[in-house]
Order: structure tokens, then sequence, then C-alpha cells
């Protein structure tokens, strides 16, 4: 449509018409902005936090981002349907209200903080440095750029970012979870149990007659919308990453040879020793104490007479570099493994040095590194060769091409679908093998429509242009189409049906007194056992929910759950229960706890912004939050 008024706006008339469409549309805007004003709500704003407003396009800039992070994590893109199941729509609008609530706070509160320590923070942020290791200027304009930031903007948001932090930094001070809670939350963690259980299959539900052809056409008719044909959509697609684009950079040696040189330190192995040593005030008794060294003395004995124990003594596998005090540095690597040093004078008192293992140095060669050298230069320079493209693709976009089209011109490979559903799966049940890992393009395409020109997906380091060609709406099939999924279905259905009376047959009869090793023979089954799991176990060949019926059971009765995997179920008995002790001093409980603290730090903050939430004010627009996130498709 847009490309279309494009061309229509070409020549003198269509100028002429399309200016008076769009001041009939600019005098409509304003009397409905005017009306909405009145609603609450401007027709751009998605949600108020006291006198902060977030526009639609801002969230939708927000939620899209968000969901391609997850879909890169999972390893798959995450539609609109998924996300909306998830809750993780809901989530991404509180964490954002969240931040905007923080914001108000920050302003309220006064505080602030200079641009030279956003700076700072910026420049030691590892995603900014180039090959060298240092801050790349360019690497930061292109990377900020792909998120849609200006430097002042992007400089703006660090430093709400840190005030943020200065605000949940003082709620969470002094915040220690007590002892007692700590042993129950731990003695509930660590609680083992041990079962026997049996598997109950298809075997155990007898032989299932075939449906009767009413019978099918009933069920049909009653299920009839889980066989519906979903909707397909043809897309075309070109993606511009610096990975693509770096697999036809060419690197000479020359190039690849002078990075190297650059990044030589960093990449050799240095030297590292244990080293251990002693402090003494003057110089008079360091030499004193070597002397009894040289006598017999032991380095050890020593430090125990001086009332030291390892941790006072011990500087651990250290690199020359990491020594803090040069002449310290040169005295221990200078000495053989098992050697005592003369005293030594270091910054803080005359030494004695003593070294221990030895772990030998590695240099690095120029052909070691040589193709790691390349490809990160060959990326380096693709990044700025992505920004390139995206201007020309852009041009081409708003001059009416298509992506097909644009990448043809280009010079770039477009791919087409011709027929996708809202999971990603072609007609055949198969997935689309031909889409990027993580690129959430197909949840992209299903939120807008045929001749929409849509805004570029930023992915890997580039960018996604991406067009829907056609759509074939979703339709009911007929019994005749899917007979063998409907009985497939229905026939699965019985077994489970007749599993699931079954097995609590046998619970009742095992918690009547009866044995689970007479029940299994009876059933021709097996028995097994597996002990000692903990609340967070895998069990092999069991899932997730026998673990938490498990849980939910007395010792010496007996439980019973569905085996999903398998459409089966699962008979289990629980033959013990143990609670370990708990240490309090074990480096475990120290992890322990702070988790806790971590998860009570978690809970009051988001307690603090739920009470300032309500005391400045939070609305949303319903109607534009369901639009970005496609809850009204």
């Amino acid at each position: 449509m847009l490309r279309g008024m494009r061309k229509a706006s070409s020549n003198w008339l269509g100028k002429i018409i399309m200016a008076v469409v769009m001041g009939v549309l600019i005098i409509s805007f304003g009397v409905w902005g005017i009306a909405d004003i009145f609603r609450g709500f401007g027709q751009s704003t998605l949600a108020k936090v006291g006198r902060t407003e977030i526009s639609t396009e801002q969230f939708r800039q927000i939620y899209n981002d968000r969901l391609q992070q997850v879909g890169r994590q999972f390893g798959r893109p995450l539609t609109q349907d998924q996300a909306r199941a998830l809750g993780f729509d809901r989530q991404v609008l509180q964490q954002t209200i969240a931040e905007a609530a923080l914001d108000e706070e920050a302003r309220r509160l006064g505080l602030g903080q200079s641009n030279e320590e956003t700076l700072k923070t910026i420049f030691a942020d590892p995603n900014f440095k180039g090959v060298n290791g240092s801050f790349d200027p360019n690497r930061f304009q292109m990377l900020i750029r792909q998120l849609g930031f200006s430097e002042q903007r992007f400089i703006a948001e660090q430093r709400r970012i840190s005030l943020r932090r200065q605000i949940a930094g003082s709620l969470a001070a002094g915040l220690e979870p007590s002892k007692v809670l700590l042993e129950a939350l731990a003695r509930f963690q660590s609680e083992q149990r041990s079962i026997e259980y049996v598997k109950l299959g298809a075997a155990q539900a007898g032989t299932i007659d075939p449906p009767s052809p009413e019978a099918l056409a009933a069920y049909f008719e009653d299920h009839k919308t889980l066989f519906r044909a979903p909707e397909y959509r043809k897309i075309s697609f070109v993606a511009v990453t610096p990975d693509e684009i770096g697999k036809w950079t060419e690197v000479s040696d020359e190039d690849a040879r002078k990075a190297f040189e650059l990044r030589r330190d960093k990449l050799s192995t240095p030297e590292r020793r244990e080293v251990q040593q002693i402090i003494f005030p003057n110089a008079d008794e360091a030499t004193a104490a070597r002397n009894r060294i040289a006598s017999g003395l032991s380095f050890e004995d020593l430090a125990k007479e001086r009332g030291l124990g390892p941790t006072d003594t011990d500087l651990g596998l250290i690199a020359k570099s990491a020594a803090g005090d040069p002449a310290i540095a040169d005295a221990a690597f200078s000495l053989s493994s098992g050697e005592v040093s003369q005293p030594a004078q270091g910054r803080f008192g005359v030494a004695l040095l003593k070294v221990g293992k030895i772990e030998p140095g590695a240099e690095a060669t120029y052909e070691g590194y040589a193709s790691q050298i390349k490809h990160d230069i060959a990326a380096e320079r693709a990044r700025a060769k992505v920004g390139e493209l995206r201007d020309k693709m852009e041009d081409e976009r708003g001059g009416g091409a298509s992506v097909v089209e644009a990448a043809q011109k280009l010079g770039l490979t477009a791919i087409t679908i011709d027929a996708v559903d809202r999971s990603g799966r072609l007609p055949d049940g198969q997935p689309a093998a031909n889409i990027p890992r993580g690129l959430d393009v197909v949840s992209q395409a299903f939120n807008t429509d045929v001749g929409v020109d849509n805004d570029p997906i930023s992915f890997s380091g580039g960018y996604v242009w991406y067009d829907v060609v056609s759509i074939t709406p979703s339709r009911e099939r007929n019994l005749d189409e899917v007979k063998d999924q409907v009985e497939a279905r229905w026939r699965a259905e019985q077994i489970s049906s007749r599993l699931r009376d079954k097995a609590n047959e046998m619970v009742q009869k095992i918690n009547q007194g009866g044995k689970l090793v007479d029940e299994a023979a009876q059933a021709a089954l097996s028995v097994e056992t597996v002990g000692g799991f903990n609340r967070s176990a895998t069990l092999p060949g069991l899932n997730a929910g026998v673990v938490a019926a498990v849980f939910g059971t007395a010792k010496d009765a007996a439980g019973q759950t569905p085996d999903v995997a398998s459409n089966g179920w699962i008979v289990f008995r629980v033959t013990d229960v143990k609670v370990p002790p708990v240490d309090m001093a074990s480096d475990e409980m120290k992890k322990f706890k702070e988790s806790v603290q971590r998860a009570q730090t978690d809970e009051q903050i988001a307690q603090y912004i739920t009470k300032l939430e309500t005391t400045i004010g939070t609305s949303v627009n319903e109607i534009a939050f369901a639009q970005v996130t496609g809850a009204n498709n």
C-alpha cells in the first residue's frame, strides 16, 4: 500500500490528489486526537507512568527486540502466540513500566550522574571494543545505530540505567536472610526420596477396536478445531549481517600480522607460579629468618612461628604481571621450584618468598591465530559494509522495490518460503529449514499484511528485510483430509483413559496393603527403582511430573501420574524419605545463602516498584497493547 502511494505521487496530478487526501487525514487525526485526550490516551500512547508516556512504537520496538533475543536463546523463533501463552508479552510490559517508574522516582529524588562517569561505563563495555581490545568509536556508532539509538540517546539511556541501579542498591543494602529461613529452605531443597515404579503402556490397555464411522465422525465434529488447517503465508526476506558479508571479505596476511602484533601479549599465555611470602618489618629480621631456613627450618614452620596461616602467606598461582609489586615479582620469578628467596625489599616491607609449582608460559604464534584474526578483521570490516547496504536497501525500498527486487539489484540473495504457518512449519509439518537460527521473521510476517513496507528486523549485528507476498487463510478441513490423524488421536485418548483407570485401581490396592510387585506381575510389568533424588532432579526415562507427584506423596504410599512422552502412565510407591543435615558453614550453603539473598532483594525491589507505580499512577491502553503483541489478530 505504501509503495502504491509513493508511485501514485510520482507525477503532478498524483501529488495534488495525495495532498488533498493527506489534508483530510491530518484533520481527522486532530479530531480523534482530541477525543483520545479526553479518554486519557493519545493514539500513539500505550501506557502512562506518572508523567512519563510510553508510545506504541517505542513499546513495539522494545517488545520485538526482546522477542528476538528470546528466540536466539531458544534456538528458534518465538511466535506471537507462543509468547502470549508464556506470558512473555505481559512480562515485557511490566518491565517497561517498572523502568519508567524508577526513572520517575530518580527525578523526584534528584539523583544524577556526571557525563564523565557515564562515559567511563560505556568505554569499559566489552561490546564496544575492537580487534585490539580497546574502545572502538566506529564499532560503538555502528552498534547503537543498529539498536536504533543516536549517541545522545544512548548516553542518556545508560545514565538512566545507572540511576535505577542506585535506587535498587539502596533498597538491597543490609538485606540478609535469617538462619531459620535458610535452614528451612535448605531442608526443603535437599530432601531426598526413593521410589519403586512401573510403566503402563499400550499393552496394558488391552485391545482397542477401530471406531465405527459414526463414532469417528462424532469425535471429529467434537474436536474439529484441533484439525483445522492453519493460515499460511508466502514470505520473502533477505539478511544482511556481518557473518554473511564476512564470508566473502578477504583479509591479507599483512593486515592480519599487524593485528596479531597488537594482540600478541593478550593471546600469549604467561608463565605462572605458586608463590608464598612472609613479610618482615626490616632487613635484619628477614636475614636472620633466611639463615634459619638455610639451617633446616621449613618455610611453613617459620610462618607458624609468626602466627601466619596459609591465607596470610599464599599469593596463589600468579603471573608476573599480577604480582603487584615489581620487586617481589622479580624475586619470585628468578627462583626455582621449591626454592626460598633472599630478603627482597617490597612496598610493604622486606619479604622472603617461596616458589611451588611452576606452569610454563606459551608464546602465541601468528600461524596459530591467523584464521581467527582474519575472521575478526573480516567481521569488523563487514560491520561497516552492513551500514552501506542498509542505506542502499532502504533507498530501493523507498523507491517502491520489493524485497526480492531490491536484493537482486544489490547482488544479495533473497529467500522465499511459499507457505509457512505461525509456528514456522511448512504444510508437510516440517520446520522451515532456510530461516537462519534465531531469526524471528515468521511471527513478524504474521503481524503485518501483503504490500506493507515493513521496518527491517535487527538481527545478528545486521538487518533483515521481509515482505508478505500472499496469504492463504485458515480453513476447516473435512474428515476425509485428516481421517488418519483423527483416528490416531481417538485411539490415543482411548488408551490413556484405560491406563488412567488401571493406574487408579493399582494405587488403591497398594494403599490398602497390597504390594507393587504383585500388581506388576499380574500386569506383566517389571518393577524399577530409583533412589536418592531431590525436587530438582531429572530422572532418566521419567518426566518432571513424576518428580512433582513423588514429593506430594507420603512415605510408603502409592501414587500415579501420566507419562506424556509415551502416552502411558506411571504407578509408583515412595520407599524412603531422607533429609540430610544442614551444614551452615559449608561452601554449598554459602552459595545457597547468596542465591536466597538475591531472591529476597529482587522481591523487595519488586514490592517497592509496585508501591511506586500505585503512588504515581499507572495506566495501560489495552487496545494498543493487543495490537503490538498480536492478541487481536
